[in-house]
């Protein structure tokens, strides 16, 4: 690639509005600025990147990193988990901690609510998924059967069947109703990274199941499920089916992944490229993104576009 060019930005003072009156230097320009936000810009590249402030910051709610978070469908609560061991539900207007979710053993890895907001699923360093209740904390159910620490999870439709991958190279399955495992739906000589399920489009031919489906399978007929590998695949595999759809080779590891449309997703690999690809045409993608080095840790789908954060 081409060598990095680098730049600085000086703030000369401050309009009577608060607004700050920045410099750039040589090749680069500042566009819009306002109290929480810059534009910057690079002519000669044709790159801009808008750099946003938070609007609020809570340094209450863990003491290390956070390794994942996410926010109920209401925006009404947050569910985080952290280095510093705990797993806890907040107040996501405030950061006011509601409730501690304890009973796993080791780290916790990844946490979501399901779609009602009132319940929350967790997979663990200690191979277990944990379904917990945000109103009391219980643990109203654990699934046990990974051989690896659970690196991801996802939920089919409203919940009675969810998903998960581990460091074991499988994705299974789950009956929430039942406790119970329906299924190993891939089995990979690599860790699993990262999954998501999605609709799949009318014209892909996600191949039929072996045996006939349980009748404890809800919602996944028409589903396809996409698992980030550490082998550098990214795979798609029919739900129902359990039968491989595609495989798609990327520059590194493969961290996330998501669906922008029942036609377009999106995949993020450890060393900074986010590939988009057409799921009934994989063999070469529509486009890569590359703004640096740094991993790609997660993906989200936002208005027209979507969301990513690197490890930097």
């Amino acid at each position: 690639g081409k060598p990095t060019l680098y730049g600085s930005l000086t703030r000369r003072g401050l309009s009577i509005e608060g607004v700050p009156d920045i410099a750039a230097s040589e090749g680069f320009v500042v566009g819009k600025v306002t109290k929480k936000s810059i534009l910057v810009s690079c002519p000669h590249e044709n790159v801009s990147s808008k750099f946003l402030a938070p609007y609020t910051t809570f340094c209450r709610i863990h003491q290390k990193s956070i390794t994942c978070l996410d926010i109920s469908s209401g925006g009404g609560l947050g569910v985080s988990t952290s280095t510093d061991g705990t797993m806890k539900i907040w107040q996501a207007a405030n950061g006011e901690i509601r409730r501690l979710l304890e009973g796993h053993v080791y780290d916790v890895n990844c946490c979501r609510f399901f779609p009602s907001g009132l319940v929350v699923l967790s997979g663990g360093m200690d191979a277990q998924l944990k379904i917990w209740s945000a109103e009391d904390a219980s643990c109203v159910v654990t699934f046990k059967g990974h051989k690896g620490g659970i690196l991801d999870t996802a939920i089919v439709d409203r919940g009675r069947n969810v998903l998960s991958c581990s460091r074991d190279g499988t994705a299974r399955l789950w009956d929430c109703g039942k406790s119970a495992c329906l299924g190993v739906i891939a089995d990979c000589s690599s860790p699993v990274n990262g999954i998501a399920v999605g609709a799949a489009d009318n014209s892909l031919n996600l191949g039929t199941p072996e045996k006939a489906p349980s009748e404890r399978e809800i919602g996944t007929e028409g589903k396809i499920l996409l698992l980030a590998r550490e082998d550098k695949k990214l795979q798609g595999v029919g739900l129902q089916s359990r039968q491989p759809v595609f495989l798609f080779v990327g520059s590194d590891a493969f961290n996330c992944c998501t669906f922008l449309s029942s036609t377009y997703i999106l995949a993020g690999t450890q060393d900074g490229n986010i590939y988009q690809l057409d799921v009934r045409n994989t063999n070469a993608p529509i486009q890569v993104i590359h703004r640096s080095g740094a991993p790609v840790l997660s993906l989200l789908p936002y208005r027209d576009g979507f969301i990513a954060s690197q490890g930097n």
